[in-house]
């Protein structure tokens, strides 16, 4: 058992003191805030989650907001995705990059206005890039970080808890869509999102002195179906295949290697950074690829630290960037980042805590 102290430099949520009184009892940190982890019944929080809906205190999925009469202009240079279509009130997944074309963040950008913004991000200081890139250009935009704090609700009965609260408009919302709303009096940007594979909605938070109300509302409403409190779930994001930038990334990892290469757009204007290394890379071929992993033996293992070498032959083809026991397929699994020639079906030793691992290798996502 240990405590954290606190700093200036580690930020509550809005949500801190509601997930205090749920039992919360592991975090992580994440954009220089704790994200809860566990509430103590692990089997029971990926139930809810697979079987039901549960609610997440995710305001480490901070916001950079791009505001002003170059915003549009701003978002399109920082984002290879072409965002000439995207209407207000429409949200995109977007592969931020360097100018080497290095996976940087991996955003959901949300238009809110033609000349307003978000970026809602990984783990990493986007606004110092998006505040250098704006000055670098000479654009009229204003870059910072507003006062917006995701919860959100997850599960195959999420819908008809956001129903329960909002009306049932909510059902018609589209994956990556939003509005802007308010309930009992609380501003929110209410999304069709969520890290998880199994469909729910994001409430986007705009009063951070509003966090233990709104909470306390959505755990209200979601009592006849058994709402609880969870979090981004290891085993079910794993098992469906989600990447999880900085954990499965490096300082070298592009789009490509990542399965994100549908996200970008080669025909976007010059001036996207990164673009001229993304389309080298694309007409090259990525040297790395990301498949998974199944691990043989049939008993649980600790979740990673650090990444752990695989090799092939004898010679180490990649790494495996995470794992954990997956109670579905009843082996440990996780997601290698291998060289390009490898193959789905192989099979490849993985060095892991002092000891060699056989696994085989397979593509994602594994449900």
């Amino acid at each position: 058992m240990f405590s954290i102290t606190p700093s200036a430099r580690l930020r509550p949520s809005p949500y801190y003191a509601a997930t205090l009184a749920e039992g919360v009892n592991a975090f992580t940190t994440y954009n220089h805030m704790l994200m809860p982890t566990g509430f103590g019944n692990p089997a029971e929080e990926l139930r809810r989650l697979m079987e039901g809906v549960s609610m997440w205190d995710v305001a480490v999925e901070r916001q950079v907001e791009l505001r002003g009469a170059d915003a549009g202009r701003l978002a399109q240079i920082l984002s290879p995705r072409d965002l000439s279509g995207c209407q207000v009130g429409q949200g995109k997944y977007v592969p931020l990059c360097n100018h080497a074309g290095t996976l940087i963040n991996d955003p959901i950008l949300l238009k809110l206005a033609e000349d307003r913004y978000w970026f809602s991000i990984a783990d990493s200081n986007v606004w110092f890039w998006a505040r250098a890139i704006a000055a670098e250009r000479g654009l009229d935009v204003q870059v910072g970080e507003p006062d917006v704090s995701p919860l959100a609700i997850q599960g195959p009965l999420a819908e008809d808890v956001v129903a329960a609260l909002f009306g049932d408009w909510v059902r018609s919302l589209k994956y990556f869509w939003f509005r802007e709303t308010s309930l009992d009096g609380i501003p929110l940007v209410l999304a069709r999102s969520g890290w998880s594979k199994q469909g729910g909605f994001e409430l986007y938070l705009m009063d951070g002195t509003q966090g233990t109300r709104l909470w306390n509302l959505v755990r209200a409403a979601g009592r006849p179906w058994g709402i609880g409190p969870g979090y981004p779930n290891v085993v079910e994001r794993i098992e469906s295949g989600l990447l999880s930038y900085g954990g499965d990334t490096d300082d070298a990892t592009n789009p490509y290697e990542v399965r994100l290469g549908r996200y970008v757009d080669l025909q976007v204007p010059d001036d996207v950074v990164g673009i001229q290394a993304l389309r080298r890379i694309h007409r090259e071929g990525p040297r790395r690829q990301q498949l998974g992993a199944v691990l043989d033996g049939a008993e649980p293992t600790p979740l990673l630290f650090h990444w752990h070498g695989i090799f092939r032959a004898g010679v180490r083809v990649g790494d495996l960037t995470n794992c954990v026991w997956s109670p579905r397929l009843g082996r440990n699994i996780g997601f290698a980042l291998v060289a390009s020639a490898c193959v789905p079906g192989e099979r490849v030793e993985i060095h892991k805590e002092g000891r060699v691992v056989q696994a085989t290798l397979q593509a994602l996502p594994f449900f």
